[in-house]
This record gives structure tokens, sequence and C-alpha cells, in this order.
């Protein structure tokens, strides 16, 4: 079957990746429920319900007209409308989006919310753009954009390059088009115009809840342990700040540029004025703070830890980042962004004894607080701080106890990648047998 999804699919290697990961989890059932043969449940979750493929023209300050491409891959309805982010990147290409919507799907399922997995995004680069640069990009996106979407068929979140300030223009674009206010259309909006409390730190902060989960069932926790989190972008950030509330030691962080380390601790204030505010790099932060030093060679992998969390991009960490934790000892990995490790490099870390969780159960965070952002808008609502924040808290624990009461059911224990592969197939195609061949 994976032969025939390469065949279907020429050179798309991120699927490909997605797709290879979940299936080779999905023997321990091949047997036992033969009516996903039957219904050729595992063909159908390959293949999206629909791909949606636009241009995007706009023109710079200059005067000078500008052509991108746009994507959204809308994968899976089966639980509910479709849900996932989109992100503006030069690297994105259909496969990248076709394997994020793959991901989605088993991720959205294992939530245990009614959403259904679909991602999308443009190959639209907003570094170097100005403000009005990017609204008229925006504007253009969401022209098209907005005939395939709304809040009971298709939701958009935020991911790379789409924070606050995108998804404001594309919402304002979209309210103009349908002459609806219809806020459940997007999710990751602004606090004073339908957004959530604790959606931006979510997916960070879920990541955390679900790595404390984790050492739990070791008896251990977070205090006093040295971290290293790649990436400094919202993810980063938000996975910094909660792992210092817990006590952890947090020494290490990165971007496209090089990695800073600093052995006093992540001055957690200053790389969000960098970050957040100034929009710079992390070679900034090093000019201003004397205990950090700024590495441009080599991987930030090299850097000794307990706990390695990648949240930067897919497959950052590789059989050579894999070895270089063994070597020093991580004692567990957990992915914040999507599918960060090759498989190779996570069969390395399993075998090597490494608590090791996949994005799709780890960092469910962002998408389930957007969940509970339609929530609140459908209920015309607006809910505190402190009860979202409990909300995702309790989402990520049940995440950590069906993925790891999967893999013990199927003789897996403690393997967090097929226990969370097993439990969102097993939610999907249950759905997809109940609804028959459409």
């Amino acid at each position: 079957m994976f032969d025939e999804v390469l065949e279907r699919n020429p050179g798309e290697a991120e699927f490909h990746q997605a797709v290879y990961e979940v299936m080779r989890s999905l023997a321990p059932i091949a047997g036992a429920r033969t009516e996903y043969a039957q219904w050729s449940i595992l063909r159908r979750m390959c293949e999206p319900e629909r791909q949606i493929i636009f241009r995007v023209p706009w023109i710079s300050d200059s005067g000078e007209v500008r052509i991108n491409r746009g994507y959204r891959v809308e994968f899976n309805s089966t639980l509910g409308p479709y849900k996932g982010g989109l992100r503006f990147h030069p690297s994105v290409s259909l496969s990248i989006v076709k394997f994020l919507g793959f991901e989605q799907v088993y991720k959205n399922a294992l939530t245990g919310l009614p959403i259904g997995g679909g991602k999308g995004g443009s190959n639209f680069d907003p570094k170097g753009c100005s403000d009005a640069e990017i609204m008229r990009f925006c504007q253009s996106f969401m022209t098209e954009l907005y005939r395939h979407i709304g809040e009971h068929t298709d939701i958009p979140a935020g991911d790379i390059g789409v924070g606050g300030r995108e998804i404001g223009y594309l919402f304002g674009q979209y309210k103009r088009i349908t002459n609806r206010y219809e806020s459940g259309v997007l999710t990751g909006k602004g606090l004073s115009w339908g957004g959530s409390l604790v959606r931006t730190e979510a997916t960070g902060y879920g990541l955390v809840y679900f790595v404390e989960e984790m050492l739990a069932t070791r008896g251990e926790d977070l205090e006093g342990r040295r971290c290293v989190v790649s990436g400094s972008g919202n993810v980063a950030i938000y996975a910094i700040e909660k792992l210092q509330q817990l006590g952890a030691n947090v020494v290490a962080c990165s971007d496209s540029g090089g990695y800073v380390v600093d052995e006093d601790g992540i001055d957690l204030a200053l790389l969000k004025e960098i970050k957040e505010v100034r929009r710079g790099r992390m070679k900034d932060y090093a000019d201003q703070r004397p205990s950090a030093r700024y590495v441009t060679e080599g991987s930030i992998w090299e850097v000794p830890c307990d706990v390695a969390l990648p949240c930067a991009t897919q497959n950052e960490v590789g059989a050579a980042e894999a070895k270089a934790l063994i070597a020093n000892k991580v004692h567990l990995v957990a992915e914040g962004a999507n599918m960060p490790t090759t498989p190779e490099a996570a069969e390395m870390l399993i075998e090597a004894g490494v608590l090791f969780a996949p994005g799709k159960a780890s960092n469910a965070g962002g998408v389930a607080t957007s969940a509970l952002e339609m929530q609140q808008n459908a209920s015309r609502d607006s809910w505190t701080f402190e009860q979202t924040d409990e909300r995702l808290r309790e989402i990520m624990r049940h995440i950590h106890a069906t993925c790891r009461d999967t893999a013990a059911e199927y003789g897996f224990e403690n393997d967090y990648v097929v226990g969370a592969n097993l439990a969102g197939y097993i939610r999907v195609a249950d759905a997809m047998v109940a609804l028959g061949v459409v």
C-alpha cells in the first residue's frame, strides 16, 4: 500500500515520510480489524478529500506585481470540519501541505474534540516585507480562499509565518467579501475581536504539560532539568516560559542562522523583546547577553541536556543529531514542531531507552485551544486565562493517557509513537466505517 502512495504522489518526500511513519505502526490491528480492509480505510485516509491550489497576485510597495502560489488541502472531515493552520514560508509546497494535513488528521483525533484535519499556506515569505505588503498579500490570498472555508466547513489558523497580524488581515478580507461577522471561521484571532486567551501560549504550554505527564510515569518532574529547545518562534518561546515556571533550566534555543547557549539560563524577557517586538535574530540576543555565546556551526543538539524539545521545523533531528543526543545521555525528547525527527532518528532514540513523544500527540495543544476558541465563538462567550489553561492541561493529560494506554493494549508499552498512531487511526477509522463510502 505504501508503494501505491509513492506511485500516486510522485516527488512528495515529506508526505511519503508522514504516511510511512503512520503505516509502520498499524500492524497490530491489521488482522484484528478486518472491516478496515473491507472498507479500504487506509487507502481512503491517504487520499485528501480535496486539494486546492491557486495563484496569489499582489503588488509590492515599489509597484512590482508579484505572484505566489496558495494551497489548502482539506484532508479528512470524518470527525468534524477541517481544522489546521496556514503556513507562509518559501519552503511551502504541495508535499509539505499534504504531510502537515495528514498529520493534522490524527493529531486532531487525539484531542477527542469534533474536528477533522486540513492544512494550507503559501510559498510567500513575510520576512523583509512591510506591513502594507503583508496586508495586500493576505487580502489576495483570502480573495480565493474564502470560497472554500467556513465555520462549519474548514477553519484555518496560524502556523509558521502566520501570526495575529496575518490572521487579522485575512479575517478582515473574509468579512468584507462575505458581509458576515463569522468569527468562528479563523482561529488565532486578537483578543478584542473573538480570540481566546492561552491561544498564543497553547502549543508550547501543551508540549510541556505532555512532558510533565511522561516524566510522572517514572515518578519524576522537571525541577532542575537541563533543557534545550530548538527554534525561537511562538512554540519555542512559550515552551521555554512554561519550563522555567516549572523549575527547569533552559540553556539553548535557536533560529535559522544559528543557536545560543546561555549557561545562566535563557533570559525570556530579552528573547521575547528580540523575537516578538523587534523581529530580530538570535545573534542579537548573544550581543546583549554576556553569559551567552552564539554558534553558527554544528547542531544545537550537540549541547548536553536532559530534555530536548525540537520546536523549529521538520526533519531537524536526523541520525547524526540523535546519536549526539544519546551520547550526551538525553532522558526525554518531545516534538514541538511537526515531524522534526526522521523515522530513523526516532527509532534510534526509542531503542536507546529515551522517552520519545511524536508531535501529533505532544504538540496538539495549539489545535486543541483553537477548538476551544471555536467553542467560545459559537457560544458568544469568553473564558478566563485560568479556565482555558486548565482545559488545555486536561486535554494534554487525556492525550497522554490515550497514547500510553493504547500502546500498552497492543503490546508496545511506553512507545508513544505506536500509541499515538494507533489511537488516532482507530478513532478516525471507526467513524469512517460508520459514515460509509463517502
